[in-house]
């Protein structure tokens, strides 16, 4: 029987082989005679010069900077509109240049199923249909009568107000309400936890609260009784609400009826607009570690952090369609919706849910939204890119021998090009224009925030969806505007050079073993300052130790990253401050690093790495690939359920031993020795990651207390 399996894959190899050498020589031929003609054409060598031009350099001459963009070299930019220094006048200017236009949309739903699993599990799944769509004066409206319905109800300015609500067009609306009428907007994560949203409305002081009637119904209802100060709840969606079962004393609305009151003359109250300095918004991050801090960003923030944002995404304007389904709590995609407002791009809602037709909630022979929107722009954070990575070369691996053969041919070319700097537009239209189509087919940009995207996983994105990758580096507290890769930048594992808004440099950190004198690039501790940077954290003693103000007045953040920069002024994130631990020995192991090597093994969905400062080894946590795991399983013979696959001790063993054989970047010292394979994902739902998918090493810990003890021996 082996013989026969063996003599039959050398036919197929065989026959593969007589049958590629003409598309080889095709290829050849394709790439002589059509590459003058589109090296000209698509003005390939100007775009190569942009890639390796000098983007940012430093201002003191020193190595450890402070990096300013060379196109704004002599001063930081603070404005793209002029006299716009507001959120509210932004809003407005765009009003008026796009009236008419669409603006907002949002898929109607048309009917729900349930649909049982194998396992007995329930699945909700949804049938969709088309956009529904706001236009800017339709917006308009509803923002003038929703913030008339809020004043109505006893909103005073320079007063916070909370939104705890899923991305949709109301959250747009209820912070465009707040941005005109001088309400602070105090944010929090829909997956926060119900501890940590009570703190953060009691820190706050907040007396009206903005929410969606699932998350009212399974997270605040029981945390009313523990804020005192919370006088009225207002829910988004065209439902009921009965009013049983909430305290005395706390009022129920639905958004349409605080926009009918805001209508009636008699509620009518005046408009205090906003100062640049005043107080837009206190965004509670989610944090990979203790109670969320509310970073307090004020107007002329945001719009210094967007205007160094908007100027890395050539050509933006009102031929754009942003799909809009990361959370609008990371600021993030809230700064990216609303520049997409104020540039007169439309935005589609959906949720990772939606997103595609293969995604959890689209009901099987459905539409899934990208599908349907067909968007130009889209943000991701890289836990989502891999996963769409996974996805794409799992299906490749179920191809027939020819076909496998065909796209890795045409992938590895494909590669080579684009290393160059060059393109394969043959290759796009016959190879990748069903990959395209998972996203719609028209994206010509994507961004990359929240955490570093791995440079395989950029490649991939470059060459199955045919568009550039911007890879982006900011926090809450510069309000997500630090830096981002030029478009025409080739290089990958980079995060690009500063915005025009801000500026970078490096502070030694010598016990990690980062100084700016390091070969061959300077490296240390990432500070950020600028017009970008936020006023600190809400009645926080943390603020001197993160933020400072230098001699010219102007504000830094201390970020807690460590970075290099390279000899074009770009910059790599290379460690955390945090995540480097000292073993027994005395060696530094970096547990990003380690999980940033270990991400490639196709056997490994997401993976924590963890050490004890008395051990003298690592030890990790994986979320297996269900599928090759099981795989694995069935090949030595182990059968059982996940759960029971997961726990066999030959699995753990499996793993890392096919995890050792993939590493060769880690030191001997760096690599775990040890591994426990966990059955169920890390979502933010668990509160194991955060809602940019950051591992949250705490919660991480504390979950899997009884294993560090078994792999450490104690149990």
């Amino acid at each position: 029987m082996t013989t026969s399996n063996s003599m039959g894959l050398q036919a197929d190899s065989a026959l593969g082989s007589i049958l590629l050498f003409p598309v080889h020589l095709l290829v050849w031929l394709y790439s002589i005679l059509s590459f003058l003609p589109w090296y000209y054409i698509t003005d390939a060598g100007q775009k190569k010069a942009l890639s390796k031009r000098i983007k940012a350099r430093s201002t003191s001459g020193r190595a450890e900077g402070p990096y300013r963009s060379v196109d704004h070299f002599d001063s930081l930019a603070n404005e793209d509109f002029p006299g716009k220094d507001t959120l509210d006048k932004l809003f407005d200017h765009a009003v008026q240049r796009f009236g008419q236009a669409q603006c907002l949309g949002t898929r109607e739903v048309l009917s729900e199923e349930n649909e049982i699993q194998p396992s007995g599990k329930v699945f909700k799944k949804l049938i969709l249909g088309e956009y529904k769509w706001l236009s800017y004066n339709e917006l308009d409206l509803a923002v003038s009568q929703f913030g008339s319905g809020l004043a109505a109800l006893g909103q005073q300015p320079k007063g916070t107000i909370a939104i705890f609500c899923e991305t949709r067009a109301e959250w747009m609306i209820t912070a465009q309400a707040c941005f005109r009428r001088n309400f602070p907007l105090v944010t929090f994560y829909a997956t926060l936890g119900e501890e940590a949203i009570a703190f953060g409305l009691n820190e706050t002081g907040v007396t009206h609260l903005v929410t969606s009637v699932e998350l009212l119904e399974s997270k605040l209802k029981s945390v009313f009784t523990q804020i005192p100060k919370l006088k009225h709840v207002i829910y988004v969606d065209q439902k009921k609400v009965s009013p049983e079962g909430y305290p005395a004393g706390l009022s129920i609305h639905s958004m349409q009826a605080v926009q009918e009151l805001g209508t009636m003359p008699e509620n009518s109250r005046p408009i205090v607009k906003p100062q640049p300095s005043d107080l837009a918004m206190v965004m509670y991050t989610s944090g990979s570690t203790g109670r969320p801090k509310g970073v307090m960003i004020v107007h002329s923030n945001l719009i210094a952090g967007m205007t160094g944002q908007c100027e890395r995404i050539p050509g933006l304007g009102p031929k754009d369609l942003y799909i809009a389904y990361l959370p609008m709590a990371h600021v993030l995609e809230m700064t990216a919706e609303i520049s997409c407002v104020t540039y007169g791009c439309r935005i589609g809602y959906s949720s990772p849910q939606t997103l595609s037709d293969q995604s959890t909630k689209i009901k099987k022979g459905s539409k899934g939204d990208c599908t349907v929107l067909r968007p130009t722009l889209m943000a991701a954070v890289p836990e989502i890119m891999d996963r769409i990575n996974k996805n794409v070369m799992s299906k490749v691996q179920e191809m027939s021998f020819i076909q496998k053969t065909l796209f890795t041919l045409g992938y590895k070319y494909k590669l080579e090009q684009i290393k160059r700097g060059y393109d394969a537009p043959l290759c796009n239209v016959l190879l990748f224009r069903k990959v395209k189509k998972l996203l719609g087919g028209r994206v010509r940009m994507m961004l990359s925030g929240g955490a570093p995207l791995s440079s395989a996983t950029q490649r991939f994105m470059n060459v199955c969806f045919c568009c550039p990758v911007g890879q982006g580096y900011g926090l809450t507290e510069t309000c997500g505007a630090g830096t981002i890769t030029e478009v025409a930048d080739i290089s990958t594992g980079r995060v690009g050079a500063p915005l025009i808004c801000c500026e970078i440099k490096l502070r030694d950190w010598a016990e990690g073993g980062y100084t700016s004198k390091d070969k061959p690039n300077p490296r240390g501790e990432i500070l950020i300052g600028g017009p970008n940077i936020t006023m600190g954290y809400f009645r926080n003693e943390t603020n001197d130790q993160d933020f400072f103000v230098d001699e010219k007045g102007q504000r830094w953040f201390c970020t807690g990253d460590v970075g290099e920069i390279y000899p074009d002024g770009c910059l790599q994130i290379v460690d955390r401050k945090k995540d480097l631990v000292k073993l027994q020995a005395g060696e530094y192991v970096s547990l990003g690093k380690v999980e940033s090597a270990l991400k490639n093994c196709s056997l490994i969905d997401n993976i924590c790495a963890y050490a004890n400062s008395d051990q003298n080894y690592v030890i990790s946590f994986v979320v297996p690939n269900q599928k090759k795991l099981t795989e694995l399983a069935k090949q030595r013979g182990i059968v059982g359920t996940w759960e029971e696959i997961c726990t066999h001790p030959d699995m753990e063993k499996e793993v890392l031993l096919l995890t050792v054989v993939l590493i060769f970047k880690l030191e001997r010292f760096e690599i775990p020795l040890k591994v426990h394979l966990s059955p169920e994902p890390w979502t933010p739902e668990t509160g194991l990651v955060t809602d940019a998918f950051k591992l949250k090493r705490k919660e991480l810990k504390n979950h899997y207390l009884h294993h560090i003890e078994r792999m450490y021996g104690g149990k």
